[in-house]
């Protein structure tokens, strides 16, 4: 059996509570929305409870949908110090759970997610699901986190950076 795309995509907002994805396929310079959500762990969990949660939830989107590459959001610079670090253990499962299935891992900074989605790198969130919504026919906009993902997926199908994390 043939499949109907030349490369399927997952991009992820790695968050410190809610991580978004959603995954894409490209056939030229065509895109189709496969399948989106937000991994959101019981409020309250310990972090390892937290990053197991997230680890077996994105092994089972990986399992279901089959991607070839992953596109992830860099960290984004805040003031929040403990904020920063929990992000980027997140950000380090994501990683770590994506090569250990040998798919390749590349990342874009949000100001370069905003510019291939909205034209505009200083884009407000709403801006960025509109244009998700748009870019991908949905009948509806997606949650946040979600579009965010679907975002940082059109951003890696637009400019298809060689050199994985």
């Amino acid at each position: 059996m043939t499949k109907a795309y030349n490369l399927r995509i997952l991009g992820i907002d790695p968050g410190s509570i809610i991580t978004g994805y959603g995954v894409i396929d490209k056939n030229g310079n065509y895109l189709r929305h496969v399948l989106h959500g937000e991994i959101k762990p019981p409020k309250d969990s310990l972090l390892s409870q937290v990053l197991i949660c997230l680890y077996s939830q994105l092994c089972a989107v990986i399992a279901e949908t089959g991607p070839q590459a992953v596109a992830l959001e860099n960290i984004f610079y805040g003031k929040n110090v403990r904020s920063l670090i929990r992000q980027a253990q997140v950000r380090g499962v994501v990683i770590f759970t994506c090569a250990d299935l040998g798919i390749p891992v590349f990342e874009y900074s949000p100001l370069e997610v905003k510019k291939a989605v909205v034209g505009y790198g200083r884009a407000e969130k709403r801006q960025v699901q509109m244009m998700v919504k748009a870019i991908l026919k949905l009948d509806s906009l997606p949650p946040a986190d979600a579009a965010d993902a679907l975002a940082v997926a059109v951003c890696q199908a637009n400019f298809m950076k060689e050199q994985p994390v």
